[in-house]
């Protein structure tokens, strides 16, 4: 008598919160390794081992699993951020550390942070997006260091806060362009000095002008760092070409 063929053990179905933990995770990479137009929803199904139409079951597209995806990314940074800022004291120490862990997400994070800015924010919808609100909260930890120390009279209060969001971030960006292309290095280190000690020697009112004597210093020390980077480069592609 034949033996019938044993039937295939059926796959155990995850909770919900850990089946789109996990197909966020293979999205999150698929994404980094390939870019988002690359990216398949049959790509992401098939690395987290689930049929694509239980992708749609979970996120109605591709972009917004990609939303979601970007979402997380932002709320873990921002516990991070207030879990290690309370063990920094001092306006410039904080304000410094914001900079240089803004600094290190785009050293570390290049392919991330493409995605958010080649992916969403051209969006016309991005503005209206729960990530644009991340953002802000996001950049708004950063002034509210600054706020502090006005408030304490440490820094000046005549400069719009909207200002100074713009010269630190926009500073950042435009410094780290090169790098999300994938062009060079840069140091989160020697960057967030030169950032930071420009931006509080501006904000320092003229009664704190002893304070910014170290800063000032520092400041001199990471221009040359940054000078001597820039003239290393330059001199490795002219060795290239």
């Amino acid at each position: 008598m034949r033996r019938r063929a044993a039937s295939p053990r059926p796959r155990a179905r995850l909770p919900r919160a850990q089946r789109v933990a996990q197909i966020m995770r293979c999205a999150r990479t698929l994404f980094c390794e390939r870019g988002f137009a690359a990216t398949s929803t049959a790509d992401i199904a098939a690395a987290a081992g689930v049929v694509e139409g239980t992708l749609y079951r979970y996120f109605p597209s591709k972009r917004d699993l990609l939303v979601k995806v970007i979402e997380n990314f932002y709320e873990h940074i921002l516990a991070d951020y207030e879990r290690q800022l309370q063990g920094v004291r001092g306006t410039w120490n904080r304000l410094r550390f914001l900079i240089w862990k803004h600094l290190s997400v785009m050293h570390d994070e290049p392919e991330m942070c493409r995605l958010i800015v080649h992916e969403l924010r051209p969006s016309p919808q991005y503005r209206r997006s729960r990530v644009f609100n991340l953002n802000r909260r996001y950049t708004e930890r950063t002034l509210a260091v600054v706020k502090e120390g006005m408030d304490a009279g440490e820094l000046r209060r005549d400069i719009p806060l909207h200002v100074l969001r713009d010269l630190i971030f926009g500073c950042a960006e435009h410094h780290t362009w090169a790098y999300l292309r994938g062009e060079g290095q840069f140091s989160p280190d020697v960057s967030a000095d030169a950032i930071t000690d420009l931006i509080y020697r501006g904000l320092t009112r003229a009664s704190s002008a002893a304070a910014v004597a170290g800063p000032v210093q520092r400041l001199e020390q990471a221009v040359e760092r940054l000078e001597g980077l820039t003239t290393s480069r330059r001199t490795r592609r002219a060795a290239v070409s």
